[in-house]
């Protein structure tokens, strides 16, 4: 696929959108135990968060409320994953560390797979991630 100029300056070409119950606890979550940086967020007049961006070095992650109007939902059973998002951070078990201490639910604690030490943690919202440091 040829790179897409149709977007914004600096803006990834690639941008997962998650939703969750309650996206205004999910974007204090994703800021507060895992680390990401608020970019921007629309609110409603009562300050919910109705969509947000956040950031982790030059990636973009979407988020908001589930809508039935516009056919999403959130994560319905987080014990399972359809799909999971992949970040790379510096330290994975330092990050390991600050998640379980923020309330992350681990699903698999920090280990070597192939070329990178990766470990699998649920939000708040039940989306699943997957953190990363290149071994070596």
């Amino acid at each position: 696929m040829p790179t897409s100029a149709s977007r914004p300056a600096g803006a990834p070409q690639v941008l997962p959108y998650l939703y969750y119950p309650d996206a205004t606890q999910a974007l204090a979550f994703l800021i507060e135990v895992f680390g990401f940086t608020e970019i921007t967020a629309l609110r409603g007049a009562d300050g919910t968060v109705l969509s947000a961006q956040v950031s982790t070095g030059d990636a973009v992650v979407l988020l908001g409320p589930a809508m039935a109007d516009f056919g999403s939902c959130a994560v319905p059973d987080p014990s399972w994953a359809s799909s999971r998002v992949f970040v790379y951070v510096d330290d994975v078990d330092a990050h390991h560390d600050r998640s379980r201490a923020g309330g992350a639910t681990i699903v698999s604690e920090p280990a070597d797979h192939g070329p990178n030490r990766i470990y699998l943690a649920s939000d708040c919202g039940g989306q699943q991630w997957i953190f990363a440091t290149p071994i070596g």
